[in-house]
C-alpha cells in the first residue's frame, strides 16, 4: 500500500514539475504582420501558448527586438487600462496579438515606421517593418494579473428586463446601510437618482421618495445639470454636489469629502450617498462611514459586494467575488487607512484617523457625525 501511495505522490510531483517547467520555458514567435492600429499579429496561436500551461491573468516577460516588457495575457484589449500593453488571446484557435490599449505597439516598440501611402482617392497609413522580428515569452508572474482580468470580465446591461429577478430598488442599487452601529434607516446608498445614463435614475428617485430621504450627498456631479428632473423627488431634498474624483486622498478630493461629512453633520436624516453607479465612490464613502460606526470588515465587504451582485450577478464564494473583494475594497481600505491588513485593524480608530488627519475634521466634528448616523428611528 505504501508503495502505491509513494508512486502516486511521485506522479503528482512529476506532473507539477512538468507544468511549472512548461510555463517557464521560453516561447518564440515571429511578427507575421502589423495591423492598421499598430498591433503585432504573431504567427502563434493561443492554443500553442495555452498548451505550455499559460493562462489568462499570467504576466509574461515579453522581449520584442531589444526591448523587454512585462505584459499580462488577456482575452480583450480593454482588459487593461488605456496605454497599457496586452498580449491578447481570445480563443485557442486565434493568433496572438501584442497591442497597447488605445495605442500603437509597433512604433512604441520601435520595430516599425508608420508611413503615409498615397492612393486614389485619398491615402492610407501603413507600417514599414524592420527585417523579421522575433518575440520571446517567459513567465514572469503566474496569476499576477488574474484578479484584474477577472474583474474586466464582469458584464452588465442597462435594461430593466434583464434584471427581472431583482426588485426596482436592487436594480437601482438602492439600499439602506444597516451594518453594526449604524442607526436604523439613517443612511442609504444608491446609483444616481438624476443621471439617466444607466437607465436607473427613475427607480432610484422613487426609492429615495419611499425612504423619505431628506439629505443627499451627490459624490459624482458638480451641480445638477441634467434635464427633465424638475419634478423629481430629488429636488425636494437638501443636496450637496461634491464632484469627487477617484483619487480619494488628492487635495481636491479630501476637501470635497470633508465638505460632504460636514453636510451630514448639518443635515437631517435619512441621508443618501450616491455617485453614478453607486459602486466606487459611494462604495468607498459607505465603507468609511460603516467602519466609523463600528462595522466589522465582513459586514463592510458584504455591503460592498451587494452592488456587484446587483449589477453583475457575482456569486458569493466565486473566484470573481474574491477578486473584486481583494482588488477593490480591501486594497482601497488598506491604502487609505495606511495598514497592511485591514482584517487585523481597529476600523473605528482608522476611520476616525482618516477623517481627522486626511480630511481635517476636528474630534468634535467626528463625534457629532457619529451621533447623527447612530441612534434609533429617524422617520
Amino acid at each position: 500500500m505504501k508503495k502505491i501511495v509513494y508512486g502516486l505522490c511521485a506522479l503528482v510531483l512529476v506532473f507539477v514539475l512538468l507544468r511549472c517547467c512548461a510555463k517557464t520555458t521560453d516561447s518564440v514567435a515571429a511578427v507575421a504582420e502589423i495591423s492598421k492600429y499598430g498591433n503585432l499579429i504573431l504567427d502563434m496561436t493561443g492554443a500553442e501558448l495555452f498548451d505550455q500551461g499559460y493562462e489568462h491573468g499570467d504576466i509574461l516577460e515579453v522581449t520584442v527586438g531589444d526591448q523587454v516588457w512585462e505584459i499580462p495575457l488577456c482575452s480583450n484589449y480593454s482588459d487593461v487600462d488605456n496605454g497599457m500593453a496586452v498580449l491578447r488571446a481570445t480563443s485557442a484557435e486565434d493568433v496572438l496579438v501584442l497591442a497597447i490599449n488605445m495605442g500603437d505597439f509597433a512604433t512604441t516598440a520601435g520595430i516599425a515606421t508608420k508611413v503615409k501611402i498615397e492612393e486614389e482617392p485619398g491615402y492610407r497609413w501603413d507600417y514599414l517593418m524592420q527585417p523579421p522580428v522575433q518575440v520571446e515569452f517567459t513567465l514572469k508572474q503566474e496569476d499576477g494579473y488574474r484578479e484584474q482580468w477577472l474583474i474586466h470580465q464582469l458584464v452588465r446591461t442597462n435594461e430593466r428586463g434583464d434584471y427581472s429577478h431583482l426588485s426596482d430598488e436592487a436594480f437601482a442599487n438602492f439600499r439602506v446601510v444597516d451594518t453594526t452601529g449604524m442607526g436604523e434607516n439613517k443612511l442609504y446608498r444608491s446609483s444616481s437618482p438624476i443621471n439617466p445614463d444607466i437607465s436607473r435614475n427613475i427607480y432610484a428617485d422613487k426609492a429615495a421618495k419611499d425612504a423619505g430621504i431628506k439629505t443627499i450627498i451627490n459624490l459624482a456631479d458638480a451641480s445638477n445639470t441634467y434635464e427633465n428632473t424638475e419634478d423629481f423627488y430629488y429636488q425636494t431634498c437638501q443636496v450637496t454636489y461634491l464632484n469627487l474624483g477617484m483619487d480619494f486622498v488628492s487635495e481636491d478630493a479630501t476637501a470635497s469629502l470633508a465638505r460632504g461629512m460636514r453636510f451630514i453633520i448639518d443635515g437631517e436624516a435619512p441621508y443618501l450617498l450616491h455617485c453614478n453607479e453607486g459602486k466606487d465612490r459611494a462604495g468607498f464613502v459607505s465603507a468609511l462611514l460603516e467602519c466609523l460606526m463600528g462595522a466589522t470588515i465582513d459586514e463592510v465587504v458584504e455591503d460592498y459586494m451587494e452592488t456587484y451582485m446587483n449589477y453583475y450577478g457575482v456569486e458569493e464564494g466565486s473566484e470573481k467575488y474574491e477578486a473584486v473583494v481583494n482588488s477593490n475594497i480591501i486594497q482601497t481600505l488598506n491604502s487609505h487607512f495606511k495598514v497592511k491588513d485591514v482584517y487585523q485593524a481597529d476600523l473605528v480608530a482608522e476611520a476616525e484617523a482618516f477623517l481627522m488627519e486626511d480630511l481635517g475634521l476636528s474630534a468634535d466634528e467626528v463625534s457629532v457625525l457619529k451621533e447623527k448616523l447612530g441612534g434609533g428611528m429617524s422617520h
